[in-house]
């Protein structure tokens, strides 16, 4: 594990050392290990063959924007402008994160029981101008990542085989569901622990001031 890399979820939940939160989250070591190592096997993995760094952070950078955490976006997409011709993919997925905007979950269930929780909603498809820049492929992932987070009872072989012609491997679309699922689990505890935190402050001054 890379010992330069700063913890990624002290990083975007503003923990600093000896705080309250980083005393509260060191009486988990495991817990605050597995994260951080979750975290780079999928941005600092010993082979990006099937999934490049760039595709990484967008894809990232896309979900952190669709869960509107300005902060693990404005991260992902930093990264992203530092590599060669990041900075105009960068633009391009902000682009994406406002044309995808929406609130969910939502979508159709397979026909039975279940089809009365039925909900409309947004089918997103990236704009023509942005696939210019992106591709073919990352704007298949775009696409299948919004389906993910606001329409998951509607995923099905289509919506993979969609990955697959764009160019996806099987290990590909495992490795794009695994950022997905992390980036949720990832940004609501920096938001759970921001809050934590703010709350405990809240107290102390309080305290203080009686």
């Amino acid at each position: 594990m890379s010992s330069s890399t700063p913890d990624i979820i002290d990083l975007l939940a503003g923990i600093k050392p000896g705080s309250f939160l980083d005393r509260l989250r060191a009486e988990r070591p495991e817990t605050r290990l597995n994260a951080q190592k979750s975290y780079l096997a999928l941005f600092e993995p010993v082979s990006d063959d099937h999934v490049t760094r760039a595709e990484r952070l967008a894809i990232a950078a896309f979900v952190s924007g669709l869960h509107r955490s300005g902060t693990a976006s404005a991260f992902y997409a930093g990264g992203l402008s530092e590599l060669q011709g990041g900075a105009s993919l960068a633009a391009a997925i902000q682009t994406e994160i406002e044309k995808g905007a929406a609130d969910g979950p939502y979508g159709r269930y397979p026909a039975g029981p279940l089809s009365a929780e039925d909900a409309p909603g947004l089918t997103y498809a990236v704009s023509d101008f942005s696939r210019a820049v992106i591709g073919a492929k990352l704007s298949a992932a775009l696409e299948h990542t919004h389906l993910l987070v606001f329409r998951p009872r509607e995923a099905s072989p289509d919506a993979l085989q969609k990955l697959i012609d764009a160019g996806w491997t099987t290990t590909g679309i495992v490795t794009l569901s695994q950022i997905v699922a992390f980036l949720s689990f990832q940004i609501r505890v920096a938001a759970g622990l921001s809050a934590l935190g703010a709350a405990g402050e809240g107290s102390v001054t309080r305290a203080a001031a009686e």
